[in-house]
């Protein structure tokens, strides 16, 4: 590139466009990392949370002040120190103020600050509010030179990079938020136990894990629940600081009289919006997904009330809640990841122990700070305090000078070897501070300064008498909001997971034999009991019979169709056979052009292998495949061009696969990676065509192939066939089927 130079004599340089989109894209994450979406573990915040409190401050919206609207809040937030969007500012605030939301409030809201079914808060021209007694804590300090300040976008301002932080409110109250490449999702905590093993790792700085669980146990959210996830998994994520928590909804049984009951829930698992959850197990109610509800009932008042009615008396109410937890967000998995910056605004995962003693170490700091800040006013006061005393024991010569020299600053520094600052201070007495009882109110205050002067030095001096100070502060936060008071009181308590139910339970459905009929043209349908064969069923002028099946009423469906999907139906909810049955598109979404490639009984024990027609699969565990959604779900990633033909049950040890071509080629099965979506790996090489038929075997067993007549044959001597994954193979030897294919791969299909 030539260079040109612009009106004003800069001249243009040639880049990379490799190295500047890199600089500049690292540019951006940092920015969003450092300046947006990770908390600090010293004060817990973000960016817009600080400026939010500190803009509070500003506005002395203290507690014991009154409300202000939380539009001169915002206004103020994004005008003097956060130049964003004030919907985003507003959000961040009506959250530190919602009670089910965080843990330990920082806001004090006044107006609709929204709810747990997920309203939204009213807008900030309505809604007011003020710091809380917890926010407070969080600044306490900030004017005694605890912590740096940087100027603020406009440069204009000041800002604080830190709160002092006499809260561990990283903790306490969590955080939430995704950045570039990372994200962090911390759960709030009881601030009891915090305080506990913060006082340990003040005796004890490395303290384990387990010894630090014995007093934080796990999380503690604001919404309450059971935590059931065992002590074991606890104990590893707060070692490494990723992992996830399984927590419960509360509930109890209430009895009706005469053998009737019903279940309240009384706590919702947290962030799980109470008007969506309903929605949701009101709509598998109505599609029948929910078989052991009858009804969903919402009773709340202030307290949550949730009403779940049984279909039956005669059901188990542990069993009734079994189902729930596994069908609906009455169960939820809290996924952990204590990703924060650290001290130096270095990203980074932390275990308990490291985020307990990063704000240990930073409310040392701020101790140090402050008493050097204190020092220095005493120091500051007791040099005045010096040149008063010389004052008051010359007070005759003192006014004499002022009175009859032309410079008497100069002349009192000169003849009582004062300092500037002390000089300037006698100049500036008043006369009422001549009197003798403000001599004696001067002696005193000197001889307190010079006490707390001692003690200040001492206490800088001194490690020990630092973190003493430290657990004193800390024993007085614990008393203040420890589990003897209403908002300490831990909320989430821990129990052990029930057995895991069934979706559909085979107390209420009567477990008879029933064969399963699909056509050719998609039509569906269910005869009672098992047919001998598939040849006396009758179809629709122009269709004809395709998958023929034995199963059981209690049985799930697995449809595995072209477009790579597997969709589940439940057996007792087919339509009669009676009649010519109910098209497949009915029940689930299949798209036109689509077909199904298999159909065979749910076996949550069972992997299988499927693949593509341009020869591509993998193994999948047949639990991957469950889906009550109508859509199905994506197993097996297939092209516009390509479809999927082969879905079979992987045992035994080897693979054979067989081309258009004729082709066999035989592989270990360990050559197959086990996915739970995805493309898979190349099976078999073709020059024209695809793969025809796959099977899974054992070698010691021999490959058992069938044709259309169920006439089957074993084919054990196949050295010749064996290979390695993705070769072409050779023709496959004689005694095949003729259409190419290797017989049905289910045992219970006609």
């Amino acid at each position: 590139m030539t260079k040109l130079d612009t009106p004003d004599q800069n001249p243009l340089q040639s880049v990379k466009l490799q190295e500047a989109l890199e600089s500049r894209y690292l540019a951006y994450a940092l920015s969003t990392i450092t300046n947006r979406a990770l908390p600090d573990a010293r004060d817990g915040l973000k960016p817009v949370h600080r400026r939010l409190l500190f803009a509070m401050r500003q506005l002395k919206l203290d507690p014991a002040s009154g409300f202000k609207k939380c539009a001169r809040v915002v206004g103020d937030v994004i005008g003097r120190y956060h130049p964003h969007g004030d919907q985003a500012v507003y959000d961040a605030l009506v959250r530190q103020a919602q009670d089910f939301a965080v843990r330990y409030p920082l806001v004090d809201g006044q107006g609709n600050f929204g709810n747990i079914d997920g309203d939204s808060a009213a807008a900030m021209r309505y809604t007011e509010a003020r710091m809380t007694e917890i926010a407070e804590l969080l600044l306490q300090d900030l004017n005694n030179d605890t912590v740096d300040f940087r100027d603020t976008y406009d440069g204009e301002e000041e800002e604080p990079i830190v709160l002092p932080a006499a809260f561990p409110n990283l903790l306490a109250n969590g955080s939430s938020g995704i950045a570039v490449g990372m994200a962090t999702n911390i759960p709030p905590h009881n601030i009891g136990e915090l305080c506990d093993a913060a006082l340990h790792l003040v005796k004890a700085r490395n303290a384990r894990i387990d010894t630090l669980m014995e007093s934080v146990k796990g999380p503690d959210f604001p919404t309450g629940g059971i935590i059931v996830e065992p002590p074991e998994n606890l104990k590893e994520i707060y070692a490494t600081g990723r992992g996830s928590v399984r927590l419960q909804a509360r509930y109890e049984v209430e009895d009706l009289g005469r053998g009737m009951w019903q279940i309240v829930v009384t706590e919702i698992p947290y962030q799980v919006q109470k008007a969506r959850l309903i929605e949701k197990i009101a709509e598998q109610i109505q599609d029948r997904s929910l078989t052991l509800l009858d009804d969903i009932r919402d009773e709340s008042a202030e307290d949550i009330r949730l009403v779940l009615v049984p279909r039956s008396k005669n059901i188990d109410p542990d069993q009734l809640m079994g189902v729930m937890f596994k069908q609906s967000d009455l169960e939820i998995r809290f996924a952990m990841n204590l990703n924060v910056l650290n001290a130096k605004g270095v990203p980074g995962v932390m275990g308990l122990r490291d985020l307990l003693l990063e704000w240990l170490d930073h409310r040392k700091e701020v101790l140090m700070r402050k008493s050097r800040f204190r020092l220095d006013k005493i120091e500051a006061r007791l040099e005045i305090l010096d040149g008063y005393l010389i004052a008051y024991l010359n007070l005759d010569e003192v006014i004499r000078i002022i009175r009859e020299e032309d410079e008497p600053k100069a002349q009192l520094m000169k003849t009582f070897k004062l300092s500037d600052v002390q000089a300037e201070a006698i100049l500036n007495m008043r006369l009422r501070a001549l009197r003798k009882l403000e001599e004696q109110t001067i002696r005193t205050e000197h001889k307190e300064l010079v006490t707390e002067r001692k003690a200040l030095q001492a206490l800088l001096k001194s490690d020990d008498m630092q973190w003493k100070l430290i657990a004193t502060d800390i024993r007085e936060l614990k008393k203040k909001y420890g589990p003897n008071t209403d908002l300490g009181k831990r909320r989430s308590t821990f129990g052990e997971a029930m057995p895991e139910m069934d979706v559909l339970p085979e107390t209420l459905v009567e477990k008879e034999p029933v064969t399963i009929i699909l056509s050719q043209k998609g039509w569906i349908r269910s005869m009672k009991g098992h047919a001998e064969n598939g040849n006396d069923i009758k179809y629709k002028t122009g269709d004809q019979g395709k998958f023929v099946l034995h199963a059981q009423t209690t049985d799930k469906l697995v449809l595995f169709a072209t477009n790579g999907r597997a969709y589940v139906l439940q057996a007792n909810k087919l339509p009669g056979g009676r009649g010519n049955g109910e098209p497949l598109s009915l029940m689930i979404d299949l798209e036109a052009g689509n077909e199904v490639v298999e159909i065979f009984v749910y076996d949550e024990t069972r992997k299988l292998l499927v693949a593509s027609r341009s020869g591509n699969g993998f193994v999948v565990a047949e639990t991957e495949l469950f889906s009550t959604r109508r859509a199905g779900k994506q197993i097996l990633n297939v092209s516009v061009a390509d479809e999927a033909i082969c879905c079979v049950p992987a045992t035994g040890d080897s693979v054979a696969v067989l081309g258009e071509n004729k082709k066999l080629l035989i592989f270990s099965l360990a050559d197959l990676p086990e996915m739970g979506r995805g493309k898979g790996v190349r099976l078999q090489k073709y020059s024209d065509g695809g793969l025809a038929d796959a099977r899974s075997f054992a070698v010691s067993e021999g490959l058992v192939v069938s044709d259309r007549a169920g006439r089957s044959r074993v084919f054990e001597d196949l050295n010749d066939w064996q290979g390695t994954r993705a070769q072409a193979g050779r023709i496959r030897p004689k005694g095949f089927p003729s259409d190419g294919l290797m017989g049905p791969a289910f045992k219970n299909k006609l």
